[in-house]
């Protein structure tokens, strides 16, 4: 009862800035159900009367990305990841939050200034060689400022907003209330296990909030890819890193969005979607340690042809049995053997024991024929998500908490090569590495191999 109370002001604050936006009575080409229009058209009564006798002359994106923008960091992340799916949103709304990538309003330079001559006991003229206090970027968690250093190169140095630390603990807790709340009353939602979703959403972000990790997050990146001629990871300036400050080093190149500005770096934009899917399956499923903030505003092609990733404040971790279990459910999927896909999922505790496989297969195959071989474009994610969840329903599935962050890069992924070539197929295009990683890491002598180290682990 204190809980609720205390909340109360967060969600009538919710329903006024949704109401304020127009969101649930002007929701653009999305059509929203009569109880959901007569909940906004109630909420605008009680709480923004002046929203009844006024019309706004923005668009619905633009309005979305506003209402993201008002209730603060952690539903612009939100936000940013529907940026990258014109497919589920439509491209009208889908460019309007782009908006909400990098271009917030910036805070102070003079607080920039005062926090790193605090940080680093020294002035900022002894530090750089020149400074920019014009932000080349500002975004939910923090804003980047371009230097050079007194040795001649230059950085960028990225500083967290004031207080956002405190702001996001207020954020998370009202949703870790609401899905306490969501377990409690809706039966149907406990699978979904929202409180053990909030857990993983809470850790990603304090993690965020740290620069020190982040800055960690890119050099363990950085050595995995040591090897690796098609990605670029910036160098950490370790002496200019602090708990909320970081320095890397600047990248020159281009926005993974710029598809003209590509071609005339010289390379073919399916080239591009094919090495940033390559990326990803190397980062997820060899290393098991990935960025899983992939939005566009994080991915630069740079003029040698190599792709940069900035930004490494949100990272994905799969324990070894994720990542084998996930890689062979994909290579199933891509050789139509639903039998594996369904043995898979029942191996490493997907779906309960009891399970019909025999049944759970012939739903995955509905699921996955119907989209085999076919370009993005002319598939209808709505409608896939849509029947996806009719099956962890039927079967029900429990939501896997540690794959959320990989659930969630993956759609981003496929975003991002839509938006190089409205006719690509990702996971085609990474096939080639599939089942090259297939025949490395799933053979009977790799099994045998990966059981042995496991005996001896617990042996020694």
């Amino acid at each position: 009862m204190i809980k609720f109370l205390r909340y109360i002001p967060k969600v009538i604050h919710l329903f006024y800035v949704i109401s304020k936006h127009r969101i649930l009575i002007d929701s653009g080409h999305f059509e929203l159900p009569l109880s959901v229009k007569i909940l906004g058209r109630t909420c605008i009564i009680l709480l923004y009367p002046a929203g009844l006798f006024t019309k706004s002359n923005l668009n619905f994106g633009q309005r979305l990305a506003g209402l993201f923008q008002s209730l603060g960091p952690i539903y612009i992340k939100f936000g940013q990841t529907l940026s990258t799916r014109p497919d589920l949103v439509g491209i009208e709304v889908a460019n309007s939050l782009k908006y909400l990538q990098d271009k917030l309003p910036p805070f102070s330079s003079e607080i920039v200034r005062a926090r790193i001559e605090k940080r680093f006991g020294q002035k900022i003229s002894d530090l750089f060689l020149n400074f920019e206090d014009i932000p080349i970027g500002a975004a939910s968690i923090a804003q980047v400022h371009k230097a050079q250093l007194k040795s001649g190169e230059l950085v960028a140095v990225k500083i967290l907003r004031p207080n956002i630390a405190q702001k996001y603990e207020e954020d998370i807790a009202f949703l870790e209330y609401g899905a306490e709340i969501i377990t409690r009353f809706l039966k149907k939602a406990k699978r979904l296990r929202p409180k053990e979703v909030m857990s993983v959403f809470r850790q990603s972000m304090n993690l965020e909030l740290n620069l020190r990790s982040e800055a960690a997050a890119a050099s363990r990146i950085l050595d995995n890819f040591v090897n690796d001629s098609s990605l670029h990871i910036p160098r950490i300036y370790w002496h200019l890193t602090h708990d909320d400050i970081i320095t890397l080093e600047w990248i020159n190149g281009v926005s993974i969005y710029d598809r003209e500005a590509i071609k005339k770096l010289g390379f073919d934009p399916k080239d591009i979607a094919a090495k940033i899917a390559v990326i990803f399956f190397n980062q997820a499923y060899r290393d098991g340690f990935f960025h899983a903030d992939l939005h566009p505003g994080n991915i630069l092609v740079c003029p040698n042809g190599k792709v940069a990733l900035v930004d490494f404040g949100i990272i994905g971790i799969l324990a070894e049995s994720d990542r084998f279990a996930i890689a062979e459910i994909l290579y199933a999927f891509l050789k139509r053997d639903y039998k594996l896909v369904a043995e898979v999922h029942h191996r490493v505790g997907y779906i309960p024991k009891e399970t019909d496989l025999e049944y759970f297969a012939q739903s995955c195959r509905a699921v996955a024929e119907p989209i085999i071989g076919v370009a993005i474009k002319d598939i209808s994610i709505g409608n896939l998500l849509a029947q996806l969840f009719k099956v962890t329903e039927e079967y029900g599935m429990e939501t896997q908490p540690q794959l959320l962050l990989l659930q969630k890069t993956m759609v981003v992924v496929e975003g991002i090569g839509q938006s190089l070539d409205e006719d690509i197929n990702m996971w085609q295009l990474a096939e080639p590495w599939i089942k090259k990683w297939v025949a490395k890491n799933l053979s009977p002598e790799a099994k045998l191999l990966r059981m042995i180290k496991k005996i001896l682990n617990k042996l020694l």
